[in-house]
């Protein structure tokens, strides 16, 4: 069976319109499913609902510049060498408090 489908016109800065569908498309979800989760959780929520973004880019080694990455380490290794440092037991605590942090 057919499902039957109603056509929605609305009117959007075009900017804004890139912008947001640049991000859809990055995310896989056409403009049309997007509208009708939008709507479908305005009834379930009868209330403006939710929000879906990207996560923020990881930094790689490979999408690192030669000298970014150069600078990184020589900045770590001028820390070590001053006692700026925390050994790896030390540093895996404070990274999983800022994690539960979150």
């Amino acid at each position: 069976m057919a499902s039957k489908t109603s056509n929605v016109v609305a009117r959007v800065e075009p900017d804004v319109k890139e912008q947001a569908e640049e991000i859809m498309s990055k995310l896989g979800i056409p403009v049309s499913v997007v509208i009708n989760m939008l709507y479908k959780q305005i009834i379930l929520k009868k209330a403006i609902p939710f929000s879906l973004s990207l996560s923020p880019q990881i930094i790689t080694l490979d999408s690192m510049e030669r000298d970014t990455l150069d600078s990184i380490l020589k900045n770590g290794l001028e820390q070590a060498k001053n006692g700026d440092s925390l050994d790896a037991k030390a540093a895996f605590e404070v990274l999983g408090r800022e994690l539960a942090n979150e």
